[in-house]
């Protein structure tokens, strides 16, 4: 018997993305940007590989839908795929920064105060249900992130942005729900590089030589890009946003403790005392799915 696979590819993705600092870390002295576009550019080319040699006929069924849509419908879909690449650059961008250049804790804040933002983006745009116990759990998110910005509100700001950029992007592609959900991540990542292509030449660094350094991006673009991309998408069609916001938790939970036990970052009490609070909001938010775990289970 297995949990509800909508469930376990959401939970999946995000245990990922909580060790991509791992990979992330040792590339400290490259630029950025320079991440960041080398990132966009090999996940988009291993996305086109794999989509036009080996899915042609996912390609071929994703024209003939697009083509039965009514034109207002077109004009959704396209709209939520442009908007959900655009978001992914900005992410990716602010997160890279943040880890390499203010600290894992800031980066680890920003994925705090997202899935609050997620679950009421959710509940504002998509009229999607929050029972009680759920808004608990969203107040008492609300109060571990007063703790931890407490004294340091120009980082909350900052974290806000981040956190906003990915809230938007899984609401927005919650709603782009006509199309395969790979062959979106794929055109997602080709408008991210024609974003960033122009700008290449005037803000790309000299180009890297060291064997490490393509190593390391490899494995960024493979386990911590392309697979947990694709998880959380396919989770989506299958879970609200609001639960796929709360299940975000476990990324910074997984970031905290790295951010301690791994790279040495100091801690205070209150941020122990906030990252308590958010365990507890977490199982209180899913206190309905823990009771009803044995229905989502699938043989």
């Amino acid at each position: 018997m297995l949990i509800n696979k909508y469930f376990l590819a959401a939970l999946s993705a995000f245990i990922i993305w909580g060790f991509f600092s791992l990979a992330l870390k040792p590339l400290v002295d490259y630029p950025s940007l320079d991440i960041l576009f080398f990132r966009v550019f090999i996940a988009t080319a291993f996305l086109l590989v794999i989509n036009l040699f080996f899915r042609k006929s996912v390609v071929v069924n994703a024209q003939k839908t697009f083509n039965q849509l009514s034109k207002k419908k077109q004009k959704s879909a396209v709209i939520m795929t442009v908007v959900g690449g655009l978001l992914l650059v900005l992410n990716w961008f602010l997160f890279i920064y943040a880890v390499n250049h203010v600290s894992l804790q800031s980066a680890s804040f920003a994925y705090i105060i997202c899935p609050i933002l997620t679950t009421v983006l959710g509940f504002v745009l998509l009229k999607e249900k929050i029972d009680v116990w759920q808004w608990i759990a969203v107040g008492l998110c609300a109060v571990s992130c007063g703790i931890l910005s407490y004294g340091n509100l120009q980082d909350l700001i900052y974290s806000v942005i981040i956190a906003l950029s990915f809230g938007f992007y899984l609401v927005s592609q919650r709603k782009n729900s006509y199309f395969d959900k790979f062959l979106i991540l794929t055109i997602q990542m080709v408008i991210s590089s024609l974003i960033l292509l122009p700008f290449y030449p005037l803000y790309g660094g000299v180009l890297p030589t060291e064997f490490q350094f393509y190593f390391l991006l490899l494995i960024i673009v493979i386990v911590f890009t392309i697979l947990p991309l694709f998880l959380n998408l396919f989770a989506l069609k299958g879970l609200n946003s609001s639960t796929v916001g709360i299940l975000m938790y476990t990324n910074p939970l997984i970031h905290f403790f790295l951010a301690i036990f791994y790279f040495n970052e100091t801690v205070s009490v209150a941020q122990i005392i906030s990252y308590a609070l958010i365990v507890i909001s977490i199982v209180v938010f899913n206190l309905t799915t823990f009771k009803n775990l044995k229905q989502n289970r699938v043989k």
